[in-house]
């Protein structure tokens, strides 16, 4: 399993090269959701395509997602901002990097570029939280949503339950979330985190794309972007909701592609986008 040592923990990491000879490639950086998310919601969506229009992309899981190490604490914002530079120095990744971020992902791309912004060239905002004028407004969905997951895992066994009827690759993604949401520090970490609002989102330096659902209970999040933040374009995609890497694919890399091509100097691949 490719794994690195950042900060004393364990982090599983995976990397697609570009397609072709590509002298000093750009890097994409994927940085997924929280909870049931890893870094395979990237790999079998987005990652590939993007490798083939000639860029390296870099995939990790979050601390205690998917199969990096669990520790007891270390989920607020600052520690993930951390643990994203201290995966890349542990890569020998230490030129400015594009994020492409997704959900909760989000936070910590836009908190990654304000607080290191010579390490951060452009940033790919899908359905991402963060972004609020008010401090609890951004998270209080987000927390409900962990809340009653945690509820259920424990008091409804639902890892149990979900193996116990075959269904194996389900019931080990509820126990690992299980163990996530109620044997750490994680929700405690996310009623801690700050909102990013439109004062700091104007400091912002790099290009953004944004992009959100139409039906999507945080577009106000992608509007805030595209009135704070001096180099922001929004994409607003119809009929969908919070699914939009999953359900969307296809739209979205019709978006991002060119757009990647025009701040890291990738290639749209001829004949679309997968």
């Amino acid at each position: 399993m490719p794994e690195v040592t950042a900060r004393g923990t364990r982090f599983h990491v995976q990397t697609m090269e570009p397609h072709g000879d590509v002298p000093d490639p750009p890097v994409v950086v994927f940085v997924h959701g929280l909870v049931l998310d890893n870094l395979s919601s990237f790999y079998y969506t987005l990652a590939g395509p993007v490798a083939a229009a000639g860029a390296r992309a870099v995939l990790y899981d979050l601390r205690g997602h998917g199969l990096s190490e669990r520790t007891p604490s270390g989920y607020g914002t600052a520690d993930s901002v951390a643990d994203l530079f201290a995966v890349l120095d542990a890569l020998g990744e230490t030129a400015p990097v594009h994020l492409v971020a997704n959900s909760y992902g989000g936070v910590i791309a836009l908190n990654a570029a304000l607080a290191r912004p010579a390490r951060v060239a452009g940033l790919v905002l899908i359905e991402s939280y963060g972004p609020s004028e008010r401090p609890g407004e951004w998270s209080e969905g987000l927390l409900n949503t962990v809340g009653k997951s945690a509820l259920v895992l424990e008091y409804e066994r639902l890892a149990d339950q979900l193996l116990a009827i075959g269904w194996r690759q389900r019931g080990r993604q509820a126990r690992t979330a299980d163990a996530l949401i109620n044997g750490t520090g994680l929700i405690d970490d996310l009623a801690a985190a700050e909102p990013v609002g439109p004062a700091a989102l104007a400091t912002l330096t790099c290009p953004v794309l944004a992009v959100y659902g139409e039906r999507s209970d945080v577009i106000s999040a992608g509007r805030m972007l595209l009135h704070s933040v001096p180099d922001c374009t929004l994409h607003v995609m119809s009929g969908h909701a919070h699914t939009v890497l999953r359900e969307g694919t296809a739209e979205l890399l019709d978006v991002m592609l060119p757009w990647l091509s025009h701040h890291a100097g990738t290639k749209v691949p001829v004949g679309g986008s997968l």
